[in-house]
């Protein structure tokens, strides 16, 4: 199967309020060039260093989500250009994230990544910290990252319910978080969750943004 028919059948089985990120981690930019003729335009990436690259040599009307574990260091490289960041797991990051969004006069739009698997490799917040976070004075002063929703990684297992239940609990996290904190604001509307192995439990329990690479790119090499 070719990269632009996996990309079709995905895009006939998910419903149209579901964003598709094509995750091109370790792909080639002529991989990501069949998926963009395609009709893609959402791709994520798990490194800066492989992200800043491959942005420079494609084309701009590219969205670039950051969805891997991002290093205060490295934020510096994605702040002038990314669409979403993922995966703010800690305050300190989001932090950063302002400080840079600041220096390029930008503001960096970013989900906050919540720990729902049971999988302690796992990263993210927990519900109480991301409300923590919410409420603390210096995210009241921070005006250059804008909080668009959440984001979480299910364990990686065969047992369905098991995932069902932990992104139903995101479903119900993101819910509260949403009334509790941005009930006047309707750009807080992104619920992460779901990948190749998982994407169609994930939408069934209310995600609308699915992060897919291995069933659109084939298995890396």
């Amino acid at each position: 199967m070719s990269i632009s028919k996996n990309l079709q059948n995905i895009l006939e089985n998910i419903p149209e309020h579901v964003q598709l990120v094509a995750v091109s981690k370790t792909r080639t930019v002529e991989e990501i060039m069949e998926a963009y003729r395609a009709g893609q335009r959402h791709f994520g990436e798990s490194k800066a260093q492989e992200l800043t690259p491959k942005a420079e040599k494609l084309p701009d009307d590219i969205q670039w989500h950051m969805v891997g574990h991002l290093q205060s260091n490295k934020v510096k490289y994605v702040a002038p250009f990314v669409d979403l960041i993922h995966s703010v797991d800690k305050h300190k990051l989001l932090k950063v994230i302002n400080k840079e969004g600041r220096k390029n006069n930008r503001t960096v739009p970013v989900l906050l990544q919540l720990h729902i698997a049971e999988e302690s490799t796992k990263f993210g917040m927990d519900f109480e910290e991301t409300c923590a976070l919410l409420e603390s004075e210096s995210y009241s002063e921070m005006e250059f990252v804008k909080v668009r929703g959440l984001m979480g990684m299910a364990t990686f297992t065969d047992d369905t319910a098991q995932i069902r239940r932990e992104f139903r609990q995101l479903k119900k996290n993101f819910d509260h978080i949403k009334e509790k904190y941005f009930s006047g604001d309707p750009s807080f509307d992104t619920l992460s969750m779901g990948m190749s192995d998982d994407y169609v439990p994930g939408i069934e329990e209310g995600s609308n943004m699915v992060r897919i690479g291995t069933a659109i790119f084939g298995k890396r090499n």
